[in-house]
Order: structure tokens, then sequence, then C-alpha cells
């Protein structure tokens, strides 16, 4: 950088500034990112653990302004909300709207997809997720065109807030594409078809080995589960977690998200696991807790100071 007559500072015109370039640096410009955050390339990995975060963390944020967040809070990996990818999509119950949003996916051309992974690559954060979740409303020609969409998107792995019944007709898709979908879990063990139970992801994993896990640790303690147990016996099926503090299920009764460290999720311990498993696949800070006033920007980055403090 170089100081004019006024005090303003450029870029002089072979000069790299913390591996940025020129072309570089205005991009980050224009993207809005503080100048001070984007002189310093991001690197979220702590100790050989891999922190990213679900993007769904930002939803009441656009794309640019999620993105901006993740820089700000020092995030380098991402798993992609399709709610950041897709047009808003109002009630799902409504088939007007059901009927558009497949329209979308089938006719919007693969370069918009391509363009979101530049937004990524241009800032320094490895997209190594698309969370497209797929369900029983999906026509064959929408489950394909899922697949083209996350190779458009250039990630390693999709995943997805699906049903068992669901993952049995996907699974046919990821063998084509040879590319695994991670089911994701909830805490809803009174449905079968649902994946809250270990049973289920066993059921999915049976159709494909290209059926994997995503695990929320904090969904999967309040239903009832150890996710400290269940990651070191299924870590080769693992391909990223969700990272979030719960308090446990009681009859009648959900329990809570809750700030970090306040619930019975044992965040600390599932991080300091990886850590000294030497486990590589990413744990996604996904922040859903509420509190009143509160900014995303300023959660996520508690949420990622947590994991640092965990894993020094």
């Amino acid at each position: 950088m170089i100081e004019d007559e006024k005090g303003l500072m450029h870029m002089d015109n072979s000069q790299k500034v913390s591996g940025y370039t020129r072309r570089d640096f205005g991009k980050i410009i224009l993207l809005g990112v503080p100048v001070s955050v984007a002189l310093n390339r991001i690197d979220s990995q702590i100790n050989g653990v891999r922190i990213g975060v679900q993007s769904y963390s930002f939803r009441r944020m656009s794309l640019d302004e999620a993105i901006e967040g993740m820089v700000e809070s020092g995030i380098s990996e991402c798993e992609l909300f399709s709610g950041h990818v897709e047009p808003h999509r109002g009630s799902a119950r409504d088939p007007f709207v059901r009927e558009r949003l497949r329209q979308w996916r089938l006719t919007t051309p693969l370069d918009h997809f391509r363009t979101i992974r530049r937004k990524f690559d241009d800032v320094g954060i490895r997209l190594h997720a698309y969370n497209l979740s797929f369900n029983d409303s999906f026509t064959d020609g929408e489950i394909d065109r899922g697949f083209q969409m996350a190779q458009a998107l250039g990630v390693e792995f999709i995943t997805a807030s699906a049903t068992v019944s669901s993952a049995k007709r996907v699974a046919p898709f990821a063998e084509k594409y040879k590319m695994v979908v991670a089911m994701h879990n909830h805490d809803r063990v009174e449905d079968p078809n649902q994946f809250a139970r270990p049973e289920s992801f066993a059921k999915a994993m049976s159709y494909s080995d290209y059926i994997g896990i995503n695990l929320d640790i904090g969904h999967f303690f309040a239903a009832g589960y150890d996710p400290l147990a269940y990651i070191r016996a299924h870590h080769a099926r693992i391909t990223n977690l969700h990272l979030k503090d719960r308090n446990r299920n009681r009859p009648g009764e959900r329990g809570a998200n809750v700030p970090w460290g306040q619930g019975g999720t044992p965040v600390t311990e599932v991080l300091q696991l990886l850590r000294s498993e030497r486990f590589s696949f990413p744990a996604n800070i996904e922040y859903e807790y509420s509190i009143e006033g509160a900014e995303t920007v300023t959660e996520v980055t508690k949420c990622f100071e947590y994991c640092k403090k965990a894993l020094v």
C-alpha cells in the first residue's frame, strides 16, 4: 500500500497484500468487507479441526451480506443453505409456490451457481457443501438437477434435511453422480421416516455407500442420544457436523436451543474428540438460539470464539 498526498491508501500495481492481488482487493471492496479484515486471509482451522458455518446461521441476510458476515467472523469454510441460492419460497403448502420453485430448479442456468461459487472463492472461503433438502415432493427431475447444481457450485457433497423414504429415491442419483448426500437429523424420534434415531441413519446408509451423515449434535443430544459415542462409532460415514447447544427433550417439551455453554450438549467434548482423533470432516456452526436484540455476526463470532477456547 502507498499513501498519496491526501493521506489515502492505494495498492502499488506490482504489490500484493497478505496474498491478495490488486484484482482480489477490488472485489473485496465491492463486496463491502472491511479493509482491516480483508487484508488478512482467513483460516478457521484450529489445531487441525476444521471450523465452518452453515449459512442458515445468516438466514435473515442476503447471500452477499452472509458472505461478508463470514469474513467478519473469521470463518473460512461454508455449508451453503439453499435459501441463500433459491428465490423466496413462500408457503411450501401452496401448490402454485411449490410448482414455481420446481420450475426454477429445473430451468435456472447452471452459470447462476458458478457465479455464486466465485463469490466465495473471491474472499477465500471454502465452499464444501450445498444444503438442498430433498423430500417426498421432489420429482426425479428435481433430484437429478440438484446434483447438477451441486456440481456447478463445486462442492464436495450435499447435505439434506430429508426423509428416509426420499433417501431411498436419492441414492441412485448419488451413485450416478458419485457424490455423497449426507442426511441431517432432527429430534422427531416418534416418526420413523424422520432422521432422528440412529436406526434411521443405518437404514438410509444401507441404500448406498453414497449416503452419509450430517450429524447435528444438538438435535441428536436433545433426542436422547450421545453424539460422542456416535461419532466414535460412525466417523467414517460422517461428512460434517452441525454445532449447537440444546437441552434434552422432556415429555411434552422440546429442549431449547440456548447460547453455547448454557445447555447440555457436549460441544466442547465433541470438538476435543475431533482434535484428538484427527477427524478431518468440518464442524459447522449453526446459530439458532434466540436472544432479543442479538446481532447475527456478533453471535456467530461468539460461537467461533467458543470453539477456539475449546481447542487451544
